[in-house]
């Protein structure tokens, strides 16, 4: 049998431990790395073999850049999981994604896309993915209340995306926009779910018993649907489809996320994801097929239908207690 060890020491631990005597760490407290989970590190150059391959990711004898390891991103914690891919046309992965669970008490799950117009986006996204999941995670522990805790998030968010500004200037010549993202998150816990949103991407809630879209867009065409102006079908055509109304950055003023919590009595999964999925499936219908795949087989119908932008599917699931 497998020696147990402590995640951050790595100093044995047993099984009815939970908390490490060497760091302290909280052994029942799991969670995507610090930073974001990335996929393998690029061992040799892809087009001449050399394994010299300089901190910039460039082969330093035929000069060709390689793969980020952030391109194509797959992890799981237990049941939850999640795929970040690249996408066919983006030329770089500005969606990040975080999530933890925390044994007996929940799971918390956040989904970032890096407004591709911005700064930095990817580490806007990579920034306000890890400060959400680290609030959400401690609301757990503590049990405290889901929805201040969503609120409180989003604002850990806000701040970890500002500071990037303070730590580095935007240069001259740049874009010239804040580092902004959007996001989305889920905090289950017992038999309750709390779902909180900024921008476009979404949440969804999949299961035999029915399906639903959780959030709405925080966009003009949107925003214009609601009061009437346009109607769903001239919304999808209108250049203002994707102009986000809110988003997180140190340009978008105070910001305060849109919250609900359901109740959860049957069992299904919540599907979270960018713009990269539900621009191609973006009625409930269109994933309800999905049901019972995994995160690679989402990512894979958007890849196959053009993948024309990032994308990112995290999987929570939910099976009621007995």
């Amino acid at each position: 049998m497998d020696t147990l060890k402590c995640p951050e020491c790595f100093a044995p631990v047993a099984q009815e431990d939970r908390f490490c005597e060497a760091c302290g760490r909280n052994l029942l407290v799991r969670r995507t790395p610090l930073g974001g989970p990335t996929g393998p590190a690029q061992a040799s150059c892809i087009l001449c073999g050399s394994p010299d391959i300089d901190d910039e990711d460039y082969c330093t004898q035929c000069g060709r850049h390689q793969p980020s390891a952030r391109d194509r991103v797959e992890y799981a914690l237990g049941p939850v999981s999640g795929v970040s891919d690249r996408g066919k046309r983006r030329a770089r992965n500005e969606d990040s994604m975080a999530f933890g669970t925390v044994a007996g008490k929940g799971v918390a799950a956040v989904v970032c896309d890096g407004v591709a117009s911005s700064e930095r986006a990817e580490q806007a996204s990579q920034a306000a993915a890890d400060a959400a999941v680290d609030v959400l995670i401690n609301a757990l522990i503590d049990g405290a209340d889901a929805e201040q805790a969503m609120v409180d998030a989003v604002a850990a968010s806000c701040f970890a995306v500002e500071q990037l500004v303070e730590a580095e200037p935007l240069e001259p010549g740049g874009r010239g926009v804040a580092p902004s993202c959007t996001f989305v998150s889920v905090l289950v816990a017992g038999s309750s779910a709390t779902v909180g949103w900024v921008g476009d991407s979404r949440a969804y809630w999949l299961s035999e018993q029915g399906s639903r879209q959780l959030t709405t867009d925080d966009t003009w065409a949107a925003q214009l649907v609601a009061e009437g102006v346009l109607t769903e079908e001239q919304a999808r055509t209108d250049r203002r489809a994707h102009v986000l109304s809110r988003w997180i950055g140190a340009d978008a003023g105070p910001v305060v996320p849109q919250v609900v919590t359901l109740p959860l009595s049957s069992p299904g999964v919540f599907l979270l994801c960018s713009d990269g999925l539900h621009n191609y499936r973006p009625e409930p219908e269109d994933l309800q097929p999905l049901l019972g795949s995994g995160p690679e087989e989402y990512v894979k119908v958007a890849l196959e239908a053009g993948g024309h932008d990032n994308i990112t599917v995290v999987l929570v699931p939910f099976t009621p207690a007995e």
